[in-house]
C-alpha cells in the first residue's frame, strides 16, 4: 500500500500522479532520444504534479515539505553546475530537479547513482556508435533516458514494493 495515504481516495489519486510521472518521463526520454530536447512543458508538468502527489500521500506541510523541496532544488543547483560548465543539456538538468521533487529523501543517493550508471552505459553506446557511424555532427547523450530509468526504479522502490518489508 502507499506509505502515508490517508485514504483510499488519496491512494488512488497517488497512484495515478505516479502513473502520469512515469508516462511523462518516458515521453521526456522518448523526445530526447529522437531530438536530443526536452521540453520546458513537459518539466515543468512533472514539477507541478508533484505539488497534488505531496499532498495526496500525506507529507507533512511542516518540516516535510519544505525538506523535499530543498533537497530536490539542491540537486537542481548541483546539475546546473554541470550545465554551466558544458557538460549537461539544461533539458537534462530541469527534468532532473523536477523528477527529484517525487523521490524520498533516503532514495536520493541511490536513483543518483542509477541514473549515473544509466549515463555511462548511454554514453558508452553513443561513443561505439560514433565509432562504427563516424559523424561531423557533435555527440549529444539522451541524458533524459537515464533520468527516466532511475526516476522510474525510484518510484518503483518507495510506492509499488510489495516485498521492501522483505530483508
Amino acid at each position: 500500500m502507499l506509505r502515508r495515504a490517508g485514504s483510499m481516495d488519496s491512494g488512488a489519486i497517488s497512484l495515478g500522479l505516479m502513473v502520469i510521472l512515469g508516462l511523462l518521463m518516458i515521453a521526456a526520454a522518448i523526445s530526447d532520444i529522437r531530438s536530443r530536447t526536452i521540453s520546458n512543458e513537459l518539466n515543468a508538468a512533472m514539477a507541478l504534479l508533484a505539488i497534488p502527489f505531496w499532498i495526496a500521500s500525506g507529507l507533512a506541510l511542516w518540516p516535510d515539505l519544505p525538506i523535499q523541496f530543498g533537497s530536490a532544488f539542491l540537486v537542481f543547483l548541483l546539475f546546473a553546475g554541470l550545465f554551466a560548465i558544458g557538460a549537461m543539456g539544461g533539458g537534462d538538468v530541469k527534468m532532473i530537479g523536477a523528477v527529484m521533487l517525487w523521490i524520498p529523501l533516503p532514495l536520493f543517493l541511490p536513483m543518483l547513482m542509477i541514473m549515473a550508471i544509466g549515463g555511462g552505459i548511454l554514453s558508452a553506446a553513443m561513443l561505439i556508435h560514433m565509432k562504427l557511424r563516424p559523424s561531423d555532427k557533435m555527440a549529444e547523450v539522451p541524458y533524459g533516458v537515464a533520468i527516466a530509468a532511475a526516476g522510474l526504479w525510484a518510484l518503483h522502490q518507495h510506492y509499488l514494493n510489495q516485498f521492501q518489508a522483505i530483508g
